[in-house]
């Protein structure tokens, strides 16, 4: 944050140097295929830095690079201006490379999420297939049980009835 704020103050020094108004920033962003409101650039320039976070990529590089002119580095520019677009450029640079390894890590990320999220479902699969096994072998038990239990019933209803358990003798 705090290359940020200074670049911002650089920003500002370098157009109060130069005496340009927002319109000769939007004129100069526009010849460079670059646009932003109006309104931002004013924030830029007026607002207390600490209290805003701005976006870069998106409003600070366009108004660095019309304001700077850091593609190219002329005889001319004194030592600071000089350094001040190098580290421009390096910085760009660098972002560049972190969004590009950042979107790499991001393709991994997915891709590892997809294979986790394969195996969970191959294993749900299978614990829902087991648990129907489960579910089909209690039943069959429970099937046994009640046959067992009905064969126990008729047992008892014969041993109930039988006539040498009266005193009489069984003839069955």
């Amino acid at each position: 944050m705090t290359n940020t704020k200074e670049l911002i103050m650089k920003l500002r020094e370098v157009r109060q140097e130069k005496g340009l108004s927002y319109n000769d920033i939007l004129a100069l962003m526009e010849k460079n295929g670059d646009r932003l409101a109006k309104s931002t650039l004013s924030s830029i320039f007026n607002d207390d830095l600490d209290s805003k976070s701005f976006d870069y990529e998106y409003t600070i590089k366009p108004v660095a690079t019309a304001l700077l002119d850091i593609e190219t580095i002329e005889e001319d520019d004194d030592m600071d201006t000089q350094a001040m677009k190098v580290l421009l450029r390096y910085k760009i640079q660098r972002i560049e490379e972190l969004e590009a390894a950042l979107a790499k890590e991001k393709v991994k990320y997915h891709e590892r999420l997809d294979k986790e999220r394969e195996k969970h479902e191959k294993d749900i699969a299978f614990l829902t297939h087991q648990i129907e096994l489960k579910d089909k072998r209690m039943d069959q038990l429970l099937e046994a049980v009640f046959i067992k239990d009905s064969q126990h019933q008729e047992l008892l209803k014969l041993i109930m009835s039988c006539p040498a358990r009266q005193g009489k003798e069984c003839n069955e």
